[in-house]
């Protein structure tokens, strides 16, 4: 009931917001305004989550080419799943995932029941292979809009540090916990700590 609250009322109130940056989107980098990634999330159910698209079309292409012409970008992606001079994303993008407006429209996602305002960031298939014996414990809750791996560093940290992060939020999760790290969010963002 509090995600449902909580997404409801994010969505009228960032309403305004999510279409400007839609519009922005669609005049400054023609294509689609959003992204629909497939993810993993609770007991395995797969998901689109949503975003507003702050990469190039053909994003998949220019990473492929990209990582295997430059190797410390590829080891660099081996570690975290992310790259901090990322080719693929946009001028425009870039003020999108330094804001964190481009993850707004997963609140879409909370409320149709994929996602949680407070959880695990939902995984791909691949970074899920990464959770090894820690598989379960991601599996056993929703991935949240914001979490531990939000207010900790986000990509800043490495992959295996983002699994310590998740399973122990699992293992002590109190509905406490998730009020301060709610709060905790809203520092992380407006700082763009690890946004990138």
């Amino acid at each position: 009931m509090l995600d449902v609250a909580i997404a409801a009322s994010g969505l009228v109130a960032c309403a305004p917001l999510v279409a400007g940056a839609a519009i922005a989107t669609k005049v400054l980098d023609p294509g689609p305004v959003f992204f629909a990634h497939e993810r993993v999330g609770r007991d395995g159910r797969r998901f689109r989550c949503l975003k507003l698209r702050s990469m190039s079309v053909n994003g998949e292409g220019i990473l492929a080419e990209h990582l295997a012409n430059d190797q410390e970008a590829a080891a660099e992606w081996a570690e975290t799943q992310k790259l901090r001079d990322d080719p693929r994303v946009s001028r425009w993008g870039r003020f999108l995932r330094k804001t964190s407006i481009d993850e707004l429209p997963q609140l879409f996602n909370v409320l149709r029941g994929d996602m949680s305002i407070v959880g695990p960031r939902p995984v791909t298939e691949a970074e899920l292979d990464r959770y090894r014996n820690q598989r379960r414990a991601y599996l056993s809750v929703r991935p949240g809009l914001t979490g531990p791996w939000q207010v900790s560093g986000r990509s800043s940290i490495g992959f295996q540090r983002r699994v310590a992060l998740d399973t122990h939020y699992v293992k002590t999760w109190s509905l406490m916990k998730d009020i301060r790290l709610m709060a905790q969010t809203i520092p992380a963002v407006l700082g763009s700590r690890g946004s990138y």
